[in-house]
């Protein structure tokens, strides 16, 4: 990783936590519509796995990956727009979280946590086959999510075709309440079903940015996909609306002393490279009136609450 890619990973991580901690902010005044679901300590999984990917690659973000839609070039007010159910947001006022794509900047809109973009991911792959082009699709999995038909689904028709496809497994310790053990055999690993795996800390940005760069060059050389492991912990709750009292305290310091962002920068300080010291005040300030924005546009007109809507 040279210098330049280790300052855009670094500012992606941080406009991440801090776009959600104003949406926090503005879930506890009563001005999202719904909870808000954050990646708080997953933020080295998200961004440094989106980074590592190419301009025409094409990512299928969930609820913890807003990181890597800020790499492909999503924007804080888009995210506010979203949570505040404006009319002007991605799919005015019609969905909630970062459940929005853009097809322009790769991004696919997720439908599900439950593993129902791995299938669609994995379409998309075999596309980029059939028409010759040297491209990669990425989602991301949760350890809930890797215990669904679809998941399996997804990724053995992946393996048998040998597609373009990159899984990442975030191993974040729980799947809304319930810890891995109660849910799964072994280490989610073993469900690679025969893709080319790697396990690495998934709160330590350098080896997941250069173990999703792996994966992607094996993708290319059309050796298959790849199962890419992150072990990393949800800091949070499965969302705002849950206080996570089932989690051992102990257990939250321990992760919170592996904290994805102070690591990076330890590891920067030590080849003499450094953000702009300004770069948190830029952002809080670019945040700050992304949110004012947000909250002062309008709402949707009732009369079009048709539109957009298919039906069989």
């Amino acid at each position: 990783m040279d210098q330049d890619t280790a300052l855009r990973l670094y500012e992606a991580m941080l406009l991440t936590r801090l776009t959600e901690e104003r949406l926090v902010k503005l879930f506890r005044q009563g001005r999202t519509l719904g909870s808000v679901y954050r990646s708080l300590g997953q933020e080295a999984t998200a961004c440094a796995t989106a980074l590592a990917l190419g301009p025409e690659d094409v990512i299928a973000p969930l609820i913890r990956n807003l990181g890597s839609m800020f790499v492909r070039g999503a924007t804080p007010k888009e995210v506010f727009l979203q949570y505040l159910g404006r009319a002007t947001g991605p799919t005015g006022g019609r969905e909630h979280n970062n459940h929005f794509g853009s097809v322009a900047r790769g991004i696919i809109a997720p439908t599900s946590m439950l593993g129902a973009m791995i299938p669609v991911m994995a379409g998309v792959a075999l596309a980029f086959r059939q028409k010759g082009e040297r491209r990669v699709a990425m989602t991301w999995i949760g350890d809930g999510g890797s215990s669904t038909g679809a998941f399996y689904e997804g990724l053995n028709f992946a393996v048998v075709q040998k597609l373009p496809l990159i899984v990442v497994g975030e191993a974040n310790g729980y799947a809304f309440s319930t810890p891995p053990e109660h849910q799964m055999a072994g280490r989610m690993a073993q469900r690679s079903q025969g893709a080319f795996c790697l396990t690495v800390d998934g709160n330590d940005a350098v080896a997941v940015f250069e173990a999703a760069a792996q994966a992607r060059q094996r993708c290319l050389e059309g050796k298959g996909p790849a199962f890419l492991v992150c072990e990393t912990f949800r800091q949070a709750g499965h969302a705002e609306h849950d206080d996570q009292r089932y989690v051992d305290p102990g257990l939250l310091a321990q992760w919170a002393a592996k904290d994805p962002l102070p690591r990076f920068e330890a590891w920067m300080a030590q080849r003499g490279w450094k953000a702009d010291p300004s770069l948190p005040a830029r952002l809080e300030a670019r945040l700050q009136a992304s949110a004012e924005a947000a909250l002062e546009a309008p709402w949707p007109d009732p009369e079009t609450l048709t539109r957009g809507v298919f039906s069989a």
